[in-house]
């Protein structure tokens, strides 16, 4: 099934069952979901510990992505990512954005970035 933004955001508020819905409290909960970044992080961490090996490294030093990335693994990855997602909606939601204009907004930023020759660099406002 095809989904856009706006369906996803629709759909995932049939499960969005969480303390303080529609209020500061609210936000906070889902703002704290967003660690669930830290899990997807941890899988990528062991895909390096557990699967690198140093034979797997090409002529320019770059990691054999096919070597170590098994579908099982991209599978634990993909439900990590459907997980932030999750978060992401509902964080759109409490604060009445939309995910289109989340992404649209990020777009134009990095877009802007990109013709300033500013993607490189640190701060918020570059």
């Amino acid at each position: 099934m095809k989904l856009t933004f706006e369906d996803y955001q629709a759909m995932s508020e049939e499960t969005a069952i969480y303390p303080g819905k529609g209020s500061l409290v609210g936000l906070m909960y889902v703002g704290l979901g967003l660690g669930e970044s830290g899990e997807a992080q941890g899988k990528i961490k062991k895909i390096l510990r557990d699967d690198f090996d140093n034979e797997d490294i090409d002529a320019i030093g770059l990691l054999a992505l096919n070597s170590v990335l098994t579908n099982e693994k991209k599978y634990d990855l993909k439900k990590e990512l459907g997980d932030q997602l999750w978060y992401i909606a509902q964080a759109a939601t409490e604060l009445d954005l939309s995910l289109e204009d989340i992404a649209s907004a990020n777009l134009e930023k990095l877009q802007s970035r990109k013709e300033r020759g500013v993607l490189k660099g640190s701060g918020d406002d570059r």
